[in-house]
């Protein structure tokens, strides 16, 4: 148990939307004796050429359902040098599949084959070169939605007209990775800090085995390889607390993404880690002691 000395609180929580895993933080920060302020993001509005509230805190942890939200609060609390957690730059190389490819490719971070192009033509010579089945993402998004594994060129055309539709920024820009074959599982890991608290495997007999799509979680042991892979991926997008998506494949494990806002409502009965707690204690550790 960590007890600041203060009775003031030099750490907030921003969120937007109150789930579970906001709930237990809240939960965590009362049994480690942490004094914190509840900061609904909806209801700040901010005058730059003012002295804002939010600067007496040292700590902010952000937790917006909304990505878009949660990177501008970011950016805003660390120009008043307050710390985030999760930094802006953190949110935002994670919140977009194309900018964490291009940061494990930059630390050499063991990932599935991936490619990007910008019209049809490439992409479908692309897929031509990776071989079927690929599977086709947008570049941002959560859950598995609009995650698309595509059997030959028609299905991909099929697709592909579908993005012309719909139309926006985020479509033009055409992601692929290989398709993996699984052992009907993928591994999520929590990380806090440098450490790997703990790892889930996600099971499901369907390809997309997500929690979010029905997956279940059991737990998975730490072990050198993991931990090893976990923490480059870690330091690859900036450090802080994330949650890593690795898949096992005969090349090794291979990072499919990493996330900056994680959820762990399955897993902290799962590992037997107490994640809202590590979390609280890491945030406290960040405190500017007076």
């Amino acid at each position: 148990m960590m007890t600041l000395t203060t009775e003031t609180p030099r750490i907030a929580v921003v969120y937007d939307r109150l789930r579970p895993e906001e709930r237990m933080l809240f939960e965590a920060f009362e049994r480690e004796k942490v004094p914190f302020d509840q900061l609904y993001a909806p209801h700040i509005a901010v005058d730059f050429s003012q002295d804002q509230s939010f600067s007496s805190y040292d700590v902010i942890i952000e937790r917006c359902v909304s990505q878009t939200r949660g990177l501008e609060l970011s950016r805003i609390f660390t120009a008043y040098g307050v710390t985030c957690i999760n930094h802006p730059n953190v949110i935002e190389t994670c919140g977009d599949k194309l900018a964490t490819n291009a940061a494990l490719a930059q630390w050499k971070v063991p990932a599935p084959r991936t490619g990007v192009a910008f019209e049809s033509e490439a992409i479908l010579s692309l897929c031509e070169t990776f071989g079927y089945p690929i599977v086709m993402k947008p570049v941002v998004g959560s859950w598995g939605r609009m995650v698309s594994k595509l059997n030959d060129r028609d299905a991909v055309e099929a697709v592909l007209e579908h993005k012309e539709t719909l139309g926006g920024p985020a479509h033009k820009i055409l992601y692929i990775q290989e398709y993996v074959r699984k052992p009907g599982r993928d591994i999520r890991t929590f990380v806090v800090g440098d450490e790997v608290i703990a790892a889930i495997y996600r099971n499901s007999e369907h390809w997309i085995t997500n929690t979010a799509r029905g997956g279940s979680a059991t737990n998975c042991p730490l072990y050198d390889e993991l931990v090893e892979v976990t923490l480059g991926a870690a330091k690859a997008v900036g450090g802080g607390v994330v949650a890593v998506d690795l898949v096992e494949s005969e090349r090794g494990l291979l990072v499919v993404e990493v996330n900056h806002t994680m959820e762990f409502r399955n897993s902290v009965t799962t590992t037997g880690v107490d994640i809202p707690a590590r979390v609280v204690q890491y945030a406290a550790s960040l405190v500017v002691r007076t």
